[in-house]
Parts: structure tokens; sequence; C-alpha cells
């Protein structure tokens, strides 16, 4: 018998190296989803429709939403993104777990559907190191770090709706605690209990 895998939120602001982080969780693993995002913007080059995002028009997005096949969506800089319910829900019928990549908005939107969704938050260990993070991405003027500081800061203090807190010190301390709380979510009497009862 196949143990249904579990849906996990993943968020954190910008500059704290979720994808560095899930990146390395990901690796060399078969028992994990990442969610990919449906999305009405066109693809950019080296894009690959179904691995970046699923590329989708946008009569077909809205056909989606009328059909509530979104765990949550928003309107962006005049394009659609969302979290297909399909893609997630054989990932957890097949055993595996699904990560979800996504902000706060979205993980209150996905919650209120399924409740039992387990949230992650991942905080930098400092506000100076999330600067320095920032800057050194080389991709935004010193007052969109700023901008970017203050935003983190109001998700931080939000951040206490979430089930887990991960400070992302190195990727490697990062990575095994996303792996205790995976293995702990699976260790509730709930799940074992019914593991056993269902064993010949």
């Amino acid at each position: 018998m196949i143990t249904k895998g579990k849906t996990f939120i993943i968020s954190g602001p910008s500059g704290v190296g979720k994808s560095t982080v899930l990146h390395a969780l990901l690796e060399g693993r078969d028992n994990l989803y990442f969610s990919v995002s449906a999305t009405t913007r066109t693809p950019r080059p080296n894009e690959v429709d179904g691995v970046h995002y699923h590329f989708i028009d946008v009569h077909h997005f809205q056909e989606l939403i009328g059909k509530d096949e979104f765990l949550e969506y928003a309107e962006y800089v005049g394009n659609f993104y969302g979290t297909p319910k399909k893609y997630v829900d054989d990932a957890m019928e097949s055993g595996k777990d699904v990560i979800l990549d996504i902000e706060i908005q979205g993980a209150v939107q996905v919650c209120s559907k399924r409740p039992e969704t387990v949230r992650i938050f991942i905080a930098p260990p400092s506000w100076k190191e999330l600067e320095r993070r920032l800057t050194a991405r080389g991709t935004d003027t010193p007052e969109k770090i700023q901008e970017r500081l203050i935003r983190a800061k109001v998700e931080c203090q939000t951040a206490n709706s979430y089930d887990y807190f991960v400070i992302n010190d190195t990727v490697e301390e990062a990575v095994a605690e996303l792996n205790a709380i995976l293995c702990a979510e699976h260790c509730r009497p709930s799940e074992r209990i019914s593991q056993i009862l269902n064993r010949e």
C-alpha cells in the first residue's frame, strides 16, 4: 500500500536563498515533487514547458479558475500565475511529498482549501546578512534592496502563523532541518497507525 504524500509550503523573503536550499533538498530525491506553476506569460528563451512553468493562454487559465482547478493563483504585472491541483494531487497519490515555493498570500489561499498543508518559513540569520545577499546578487538598486528588507521584516512578523521556522545560515543546516521536518510529519500517529493497521 502506497502512503499518500503530504504538501509542504516553503515561503521566505527575497534573497533568503530558498532556490539554493530547495535545489539541494531535491537533489537525488525521487520521493519529492517540486510543484511547477502555471502562467499566462510568454516563455523566455531556454524555458521549457512543464519544467519551468506550465505555459497556458489566458482563456484556458480563466477556465481553470472557473472550475476551481487551482490551489492558489494571483495576477502579477498583467500575467496570471497559479498552482494547478492536478499535478499536486497526482504526485501525492503516487506517494511523493509535494513542495510548493509560494509567498505568504498564496499560502493563505492553499491552507484555506487544505488546512492539513504544512507551512515552513525560511528566514535569514540576520538582516545584515540578508542585505549582503541581496547586494551580492547585483540585480537591484540600493533603494530596491531597502524596499526588499522592509518587506522581509513584515513577512517575518507574519511567519508566526507557519508550522516551522528554518533559519538559512548555511545551506547544509537548512536542508538538514527541512529533512527533519519532512520526516517528523510522517511520524504522526494518524499516519503511522493506519500504516500498521493496513499491513497483513
